[in-house]
């Protein structure tokens, strides 16, 4: 089972999984990556959360944060960032867990529109988007390590 710990995305455990995201994606990445450190207000309640996974032992599997951006079209719009798995997490439904926590809080603070942002090398990480009801969409924002942009209305 995976529980949840909202912490500042500058608290220690949470640059330590951010440190393996980042060196993980370098490492397969096909080019230059730039990784970006949230600072200490870019996940703050009622308007974000950054959240690590934790397994039973108290491990840290994984992470994930939202944050809201400005209002689309249908209303507010919120946008899903960092979301990793670590290796012992996979397989065993980490990754939809964090997904599904981040989406009840956006739309628990009246989100009607989701967005994020991937590279098209995260295979797994698309087809999860995918399978949760997520649609490729027009690029949001420059992210220079984003290849596709992906929404979902919610309601």
């Amino acid at each position: 089972m995976v529980t949840f710990r909202a912490v500042p995305a500058t608290d220690p455990s949470a640059v330590a999984v951010l440190t393996d995201y980042f060196a993980m994606r370098a490492a397969a990445f096909p080019g230059e990556y730039r990784p970006a450190f949230p600072g200490p207000d870019a996940f703050r309640e009622p308007d974000g959360v950054f959240l690590l996974a934790l397994g039973d032992d108290g491990e840290v599997l994984g992470c994930g944060a939202v944050r809201r951006l400005a209002d689309g079209g249908s209303g507010p719009r919120f946008e899903i960032k960092h979301l990793f798995v670590q290796p012992a997490g996979r397989g065993a439904g980490t990754g939809r867990a964090i997904l599904e926590e981040l989406e009840r809080r956006a739309t628990g603070w009246g989100a009607t529109e989701l967005v994020l942002d991937t590279h098209h090398t995260l295979e797994a990480a698309g087809g999860l988007y995918a399978r949760s009801g997520y649609e490729q969409i027009e690029p949001y924002n420059e992210n220079p390590n984003a290849t596709r942009w992906y929404g979902k209305a919610v309601s």
